[in-house]
């Protein structure tokens, strides 16, 4: 268990996206152990999800055995939320990325997609304790489904920025790093003389230096050599990125015009896909006055049922 929390610590620091660590274009993320803890992340945020059922007032026809089952219904259908999600949209994604070009494998492109999960549910698992908080807190079952979608918003938020982000390392990962041309260096010259002093050629025959000193290295008054000063280099993947973090925008990493709208395009299906198929594995937390049961009828989709619960919490 230890090795397997190192591992997504190394993932939410960065560690695995760092630029050094993408020099060969593909991302290190096993996809033995981040499977599993994401399942177990997936898991305890569908316990502290499911845990409304057993502080809320029970209708007539609930009995004491439906609030232990919805709890455990919860815990395994946000694992299974987020599977069946990645099962119906990496397809797509997959051709996608083949008909622009990018270089990503197979391999490569779902490690990405499985490191994006890690820091999705990474994040959804953090937030799971102020979610059983409202759950034990309030009785209003429409907040609590509200409240569901924003934490299930902000956590797949952050998921795709780490994704859009890693993306932008990988395209410029085995991109060879251009050296610029040295330059010359510049005459050395006295700063007690004013520029604007003009002398005329007797003048400057006479104070011009001798073939001797003129060929010697530039020095100080006592003749000692003045010290060389590095000038810093303008490529931006000479700096230190020991400290990048995983969000992190590194300057002149940019994508591709085409990768870009192809990647804009399956998060905007992966983020419908994924809130239809959590209408479809409802209910996730319970309704006090319904009993429990595996899966509601499928009618209305989950943009018309956000609407009514919008309307009738604001309005």
């Amino acid at each position: 268990m230890l090795k397997l929390l190192q591992a997504l610590d190394r993932i939410l620091r960065g560690e695995v996206t760092r630029p050094e660590a993408l020099a060969n274009g593909k991302i290190q993320v096993s996809l033995r152990s981040i499977p599993v803890i994401i399942v177990l992340l997936a898991m305890t945020y569908g316990l502290c999800m499911g845990s409304y059922s057993l502080f809320k007032e029970p209708g007539p026809n609930v009995v004491g055995a439906d609030r232990v089952l919805q709890v455990l219904a919860s815990t395994v259908k946000v694992p299974l939320l987020f599977v069946l999600t990645l099962a119906v949209t990496f397809p797509s994604l997959y051709v996608f990325n083949a008909l622009v070009g990018s270089r990503l494998s197979f391999t490569s492109l779902l490690r990405l997609l499985v490191a994006s999960l890690a820091v999705n549910l990474a994040v959804l698992a953090s937030l799971g304790p102020i979610t059983a908080f409202f759950s034990v807190s309030t009785t209003s079952y429409r907040f609590m489904q509200f409240f569901n979608v924003i934490v299930f918003g902000i956590a797949g938020l952050l998921g795709l920025m780490f994704l859009v982000q890693t993306l932008n390392r990988l395209s410029r990962a085995t991109e060879p790093i251009r050296d610029e041309p040295p330059q010359p260096r510049e005459p050395f010259a006295s700063a007690a003389l004013p520029m604007a002093e003009q002398v005329s050629s007797d003048e400057a025959e006479s104070i011009a230096p001798s073939d001797e000193l003129s060929n010697a290295d530039p020095g100080d008054s006592n003749g000692q050599p003045l010290p060389v000063v590095d000038q810093p280099t303008s490529d931006v993947r000479t700096r230190n990125n020991k400290d990048v973090g995983a969000l992190e925008r590194l300057d002149g990493h940019f994508l591709s015009a085409h990768v870009k709208t192809v990647f804009r395009i399956w998060i905007v299906a992966f983020g419908l896909v994924g809130a239809q198929m959590g209408w479809v594995l409802r209910p996730f937390i319970g309704n006090p006055d319904q009993p429990f049961t595996w899966f509601r009828s499928r009618n209305s989709n989950f943009f018309e049922a956000l609407l009514d619960i919008v309307q009738r919490l604001f309005f």
